[in-house]
């Protein structure tokens, strides 16, 4: 059964990460707009950014007695849960700036905030409580400082400062994203949203918002469209040389990925199941709105997704309901980073880190 809709809830998630950082040009048809404007987004060199992901709803229908005690306490954590992340970012000197809280709801509520830095090769993470895992007080707050290319070296893997390469990122993504948009039809997923219908938070100033949206009646079509037209291209992009650096894939990988993607076993199997996919999976709805300033710049994005993945055989539907949004201001501005570099007794290195713990009782 996962086989034939994992592919199709996949793919939905795919779409998703993939266009959600796009942006917007004014005065341009949305499909153009949202493609040309990707390569205005990679402009940007420094930000103040907000994101938040939220679970609505996450619940399992499912015959009395099929589920358990700790999947209905796991259900119960993650249903209201959301993840944020607050940031600063510039690229020149580069030092990254972000602040994750996690918020977990139900009986056993509770909330982790983890501030992290990154500069260079360094990365800062602070060392949270955490209610299940007594950690000790002399650790508690201060900065863990992990040097990038010694972890790396400790693993037995080289160490690849190009995938610290914000600026190929971009251009990553901004190929992907004209690549992946170039494929769908726009009266039929694009369309334009008036600024003062879209919901958008106060303070966002947007001249154009774009929406991207895959309903039920052609979820089938959207998903034949990636899997068929845009995945192969997309391969052939992680194939350039730069790129395949960043990320550390091999050629020989990317090259058998394509080949069974393309394979007519692999075809086959996936018109079966795409055939059958009414049985399995249920769009209520999915759709990607993207804001953009007069500058041209991406100042917020959203996402909604309420899909219920259905089996039939067992008698189980899972439905699962989330809401994202990314708001970016301070576009290419002098940035203020409010946590700096952490210094002094308020660091403690792997290490000290590793002391700590063998000197641990057992629990």
């Amino acid at each position: 059964m996962i086989k034939k809709w994992g592919l199709s809830a996949a793919a939905l998630l795919l779409t998703a990460a993939v266009i959600l950082p796009g942006c917007a040009s004014k005065e341009q048809a949305p499909k153009e707009a949202l493609k040309s404007a990707a390569t205005k987004a990679m402009t940007m060199t420094s930000y103040e950014m907000q994101s938040k992901l939220t679970v609505n709803n996450l619940t399992i229908d499912a015959p009395a007695g099929e589920t358990d005690g700790t999947t209905g306490m796991v259900l119960n954590m993650l249903k209201n849960a959301d993840i944020s992340v607050n940031g600063v970012y510039q690229a020149d000197p580069r030092q990254t700036e972000l602040t994750l809280v996690l918020n977990l709801k139900g009986d056993m509520a509770m909330t982790f905030n983890i501030p992290m830095v990154m500069t260079g090769e360094t990365l800062y993470v602070k060392i949270p409580s955490i209610p299940l895992l007594p950690l000790p007080e002399t650790i508690v707050g201060k900065f863990l400082k992990m040097d990038l290319k010694d972890l790396a070296e400790q693993e037995g893997v080289e160490f690849n400062p190009a995938s610290l390469d914000t600026k190929k990122a971009q251009d990553l993504t901004n190929e992907v994203l004209s690549t992946l948009l170039g494929e769908y039809d726009e009266k039929t997923y694009f369309s334009d949203v008036k600024p003062k219908d879209a919901a958008l938070p106060e303070g966002v100033e947007a001249n154009q918002v774009v929406r991207f949206q895959v309903t039920n009646d052609n979820v089938k079509e959207a998903i034949t469209i990636l899997v068929n037209n845009a995945l192969p291209k997309i391969i052939d992009i992680l194939s350039k040389e730069e790129y395949k650096e960043m990320l550390q894939i091999d050629e020989a990988d990317l090259a058998k990925a394509k080949e069974e993607l393309q394979s007519s076993e692999t075809r086959a199997e996936f018109d079966k199941s795409l055939a059958d996919l009414g049985n399995y999976l249920t769009v209520n709805k999915f759709q990607l709105n993207t804001a953009v300033n007069k500058d041209d710049f991406p100042v917020y994005q959203d996402l909604l997704m309420d899909i219920v993945v259905k089996d039939p055989e067992q008698g189980q539907n899972v439905s699962l309901s989330l809401t994202g949004s990314n708001q970016y201001s301070k576009i290419n501005e002098k940035q203020t980073f409010t946590i700096g570099i952490p210094e002094g007794e308020n660091v403690i290195t792997m290490e000290e880190l590793q002391q700590q713990f063998g000197g641990m009782s057992t629990y």
